[in-house]
């Protein structure tokens, strides 16, 4: 287990690189229920990555592949975006492939949770990144389709956090959109924390596990 002090993060950190060292491009997955700290651990991790060891290093966020809003009100789906169904899972798989192969610029969208959409085209990877730090809910999922992205990945980590925590935390993330308490709870329990569930019960075993705090 590797806890979230300086120094587990700088050990990380420098794992990664030595892992990296061989290769022209390594990819490492963070993979964690929803509210787990993926994305705060990513960013700490590219910034050591690049500031103390003066590599290149880059991050995608499977965020980014939210299927947008008016095809999920179509399907049926608005009230459980963030579940897996929601995702273009098509699409993921060939950014990563692309970035696998690494044979030209790709270009990377994002999702802005305030605009509650994805924006395309956000930013470029380059031939010349090395590190790529990949994070998302369902990474290492086992169901059909998802199980396939494993193959991209040199290496996995998976974030391991008490759900309790995770409900505070998930709670905490509506209310920071300006929905009232009731409204924020009840989003978390119809939604968030099924998903939370079903990375906790249904991924595949990680290289290694983190716990953070």
């Amino acid at each position: 287990m590797v806890t979230n002090s300086a120094a587990s993060l700088y050990t990380l950190a420098e794992n990664i690189v030595a892992m990296a060292a061989e290769k022209s491009r390594f990819i490492f997955a963070i993979a964690g229920a929803p509210g787990s700290g993926k994305s705060t651990l990513t960013q700490s991790l590219h910034q050591l990555i690049k500031e103390k060891h003066q590599r290149s290093c880059q991050i995608i966020a499977m965020d980014g592949f939210h299927l947008d809003n008016q095809i999920l009100i179509n399907k049926g789906l608005i009230d459980v975006k963030g579940s897996q169904q929601t995702f273009d899972l098509i699409g993921f798989e060939q950014l990563l492939m692309d970035i696998k192969i690494n044979q030209a610029t790709i270009k990377v969208p994002i999702f802005d949770r305030d605009i509650d959409a994805v924006v395309e085209n956000a930013y470029e990877v380059d031939t010349d990144t090395q590190i790529i730090l990949v994070e998302g809910n369902y990474l290492l999922l086992k169901q059909f389709g998802w199980q396939k992205l494993a193959q991209y990945f040199d290496y996995s980590a998976y974030l391991e956090v008490p759900i309790d925590v995770l409900r505070e935390r998930l709670v905490e993330r509506w209310l920071n959109q300006n929905l009232d308490i009731d409204v924020a709870i009840a989003k978390t329990d119809s939604n968030d924390l099924p998903n939370a569930q079903l990375v906790i019960n249904e991924s595949n075993p990680a290289d290694i596990n983190l716990r953070l705090g």
